[in-house]
């Protein structure tokens, strides 16, 4: 059993009780196949205690006043970026992401953004109409916060939604699912080290059970879901029993137009490496489905393919990887499904990839990356979210129809397209929708820019002011004067 993987205990408060009320269940590495560790699963008990914890950690949290949360969440970000490297192994051992894709530094870039904002909440003063005095408003943290992320990027998850909480003043009650605790109880214990008072950071590992009791509890104020679109109906149906605010971020099915004029160079690396390689393409952002003009399509799809080809494939922790294992073998399968169903379906032919990963990684839930050209657009490959190394690439004739196709979609988080024409980068951004959009190269899911969709892609941001306001109540002060 991997040294790493042992402290998998709870964190509730500064407690780490040995037992939960679930029991426990083995954890498989993706990578291999084998059983690595057995952890504790959390169910409602191990909530109310959490929430319990988080009333009170959220007291001591705002005692701390804005500089000293400011200095806290500064000093995380040291302890996380000092510790990079473990959690990059972490996240090998549990999600199976290659330690050559870390995403490390960006999760820093989001703690330390919003440590500084800390100290930076204001409010506003006015006169009333129709009255004489003075009002002023004020921003106030919501309380407890319940944040559910997804298994695909734990790291990353928790800063672009805990530190958020935090920075507003609020506790948390971090719930990860239980195939990816490790990252997350870490999290909290370096979060104590840096002196976040007990309770205001909370990790319990839990399914189901756990999220439920989470989304209703009466002293938990807001929920911040990250994940599938079924979840999340849940979700809201529990809030709406509490009529308690959610934000939602789920999934995608990213739309990649590219037009003739394009730098293909930069489009066909882009459409390869953004789709394929991150997270073995278990990305709710990554643009998945490609739009390209007749005029570039074959040239552009034979670049797509080969570099999709060259890809290496492997150890998540051997540095040359680039692509690791999906997170587990019902996944794999899952994929495979969709492969096949692809291969069946009229129109699209398979240009690389479409096959379990083979030799040294057969024991693995490994999937080759895979592309499919000349896709139909109607097609379930085109339209539903794989959440694997599928990209499929279809065809376009004009404009018009590359901007009604990318928009025929049920989600509506990112798009992309590629151009060198400024009046056509400007025009087609304006008319996708999504919340997200970037022009020649991948959304950069920078800490200082709003991140979120439109649709079935959820609501609520995450990033800049918008992303600290969603943890965040507005308090109207009216003082009456003679």
């Amino acid at each position: 059993m991997n040294d790493l993987l042992l402290n998998n205990r709870p964190l509730i408060g500064s407690d780490r009780p040995a037992t939960t009320s679930l029991g426990t269940r083995e954890h498989v590495n993706p990578a291999t196949g084998l059983v690595q560790a057995v952890i504790p699963i959390c169910g409602k008990p191990e909530i109310d205690a959490a929430v319990q914890a988080a009333v009170a950690g959220q007291k001591a949290w705002r005692d701390l006043g804005p500089a000293g949360r400011r200095d806290a969440l500064f000093r995380l970000a040291d302890r996380v970026e000092h510790h990079e490297e473990e959690f990059s192994r972490l996240a090998a051992l549990e999600v199976g992401t290659p330690v050559s894709t870390s995403a490390g530094k960006l999760a820093v870039s989001w703690i330390r953004y919003y440590a500084g904002w800390a100290d930076k909440i204001e409010g506003s003063i006015t006169e009333p109409i129709g009255a004489r005095g003075l009002a002023y408003a004020k921003h106030e943290p919501i309380g407890v916060i319940g944040v559910i992320i997804p298994w695909n990027g734990p790291l990353v998850a928790i800063c672009m939604t805990a530190i958020l909480a935090l920075a507003a003043g609020n506790a948390v009650v971090l719930k990860p699912p239980t195939q990816t605790p490790f990252v997350a109880i870490r999290f909290g214990e370096l979060a104590l080290e840096a002196g976040i008072p007990a309770g205001a950071l909370n990790v319990v590992q839990g399914d189901a059970a756990a999220g439920d009791a989470l989304v209703a509890h009466p002293a938990v104020g807001k929920v911040s879901f990250t994940g599938g679109e079924i979840v999340a109906k849940s979700v809201m149906r529990t809030a709406a029993e509490h009529l308690k605010p959610v934000a939602l971020e789920l999934g995608g099915k990213s739309a990649n137009l590219v037009f003739a004029d394009a730098d293909l160079d930069t489009a066909a690396g882009m459409a390869a490496t953004c789709s394929l390689i991150p997270i073995s393409g278990q990305g709710c952002v990554l643009p998945t489905r490609v739009y390209a003009h007749a005029a570039i399509f074959d040239e552009l799809v034979e670049r797509i393919a080969a570099q999709a080809k060259a890809f290496a494939m492997g150890d998540p922790l051997s540095p040359s990887t680039l692509i690791g294992p999906v997170i587990h073998e019902a996944a794999a399968q899952r994929i495979m499904g969709v492969i096949e169903r692809a291969k069946a379906e009229s129109g699209g032919q398979l240009v690389a990839g479409g096959n379990r990963g083979a030799g040294d990684l057969a024991a693995g839930a490994y999937v080759e990356p895979t592309v499919f050209a000349g896709v139909a657009h109607d097609s379930h490959l085109a339209r539903e979210e794989v959440f694997g190394p599928v990209l499929s690439v279809i065809r376009f004739s004009d404009d018009a129809q590359a901007v009604a196709m990318a928009n025929d979609s049920r989600f509506g988080l990112g798009a992309y397209l590629h151009t060198r024409d400024l009046a056509r980068a400007h025009t087609v951004a304006a008319q996708l929708e999504a919340g997200c959009v970037a022009v020649n190269g991948m959304l950069p899911i920078a800490p200082n820019l709003p991140f979120g969709g439109y649709k079935q892609s959820g609501f609520g941001r995450e990033g800049g002011r918008p992303g600290l306001e969603e943890f965040m109540q507005i308090k109207q002060v009216m003082l009456h004067l003679p």
